[in-house]
């Protein structure tokens, strides 16, 4: 490996724990401009002795400081603390709802490639025709319309009006659909937009000129000359929406009930539990820089440009 090469892995791993250490500090601070947590544990008539003794035991009247030290400690050391309001450990109750986020999340994204891929294709290789500003329109409303709106209108037509499908909860793959249909409109939209954009330009390409001019079939050329080089955009555009949509899954989440990490996050907000609020916080700056970095691996390796 060259110094420059390692001169550039250096500075972006140096960029990627900066971000993660801005993050971590953030949540720190945040969670505690988000108020006194034990007038939620307590009840707003309780005592002031009471809640001092509540407040020391927890250890909220030593110095921010020393909170924000023993903080990254336990951060680097795998302990991120206990919930205030349930009384476990934070990254139990995280991994207890992990997989149900990560069901929703993979669902939303499978359905937002083989969908968007498909139509991008159809729109750049029919370019100009209705077929081209229809997949554009489609793109242009998925990118347009509010998740928590369409979500809703999801319920009322196919839950309440026709009752194909359950409005909410977990347990089925039918419980998945409603949830995973609203999660994949956005990265769908996204990802049409981009492959139709990528194709265009490959398209254009000498390389598919040339092949064109050999004879070899139009199907061949678009799946086996033209996609193959426009999908590395696509491709990485795949990875940063799997952690936009994992850290955005609160919204969605809430409108189905679904016991994602989201919703978990969106009741330690609501009872001021900032501990659990700190953990989720540092569990999804750690996803996101990690698919950041397979990002750059997979860019590096598939385009030798960047190396």
């Amino acid at each position: 490996m060259t110094t420059g090469r390692l001169r550039r892995v250096a500075i972006r791993l140096a960029t990627l724990f900066a971000s993660l250490y801005i993050a971590l500090t953030m949540a720190f601070v945040l969670g505690r401009l988000s108020g006194d947590p034990t007038a939620n544990i307590l009840g707003p008539t309780a005592p002031p002795e009471q809640r001092a003794a509540l407040r020391a035991q927890l250890g909220l009247d030593r110095p921010l400081l020393a909170q924000y030290f023993d903080y990254l400690r336990g951060v680097f050391t795998g302990d991120l603390g206990e919930s205030l309001q349930y009384y476990q450990a934070n990254t139990t109750m995280i991994f207890e709802r992990v997989p149900f986020t990560l069901q929703l999340v993979g669902a939303g994204m499978a359905i937002a490639i083989l969908v968007g891929v498909p139509l991008g294709v159809l729109a750049a290789t029919r370019e100009g025709t209705w077929w081209d500003r229809a997949a554009s329109t489609v793109a242009l409303l998925g990118q347009s319309v509010p998740v928590f709106w369409l979500g809703m209108m999801f319920v009322v037509l196919f839950a309440v009006k026709l009752g194909w499908l359950p409005a909410g909860q977990s347990g089925t793959p039918r419980h998945l659909v409603l949830p995973a249909l609203t999660m994949s409109l956005y990265p769908m939209a996204h990802i049409a937009r981009l492959t139709r954009a990528s194709m265009s330009e490959a398209l254009a390409e000498p390389y598919v000129d040339s092949a064109r001019a050999r004879g070899i079939g139009r199907t061949r050329v678009v799946w086996r000359h033209a996609f193959k080089n426009a999908m590395m955009p696509v491709l990485t555009v795949v990875v940063l929406q799997t952690g936009i949509l994992l850290s955005g899954a609160v919204a969605i989440e809430y409108v189905y009930s679904w016991p994602g990490l989201g919703q978990l996050a969106l009741q330690a907000v609501q009872f001021r539990d900032f501990p659990l609020v700190q953990a989720i916080v540092v569990f999804g700056a750690v996803v996101f820089v990690c698919l950041n970095l397979i990002v750059d691996v997979v860019h590096s390796v598939v385009d030798p440009r960047v190396r």
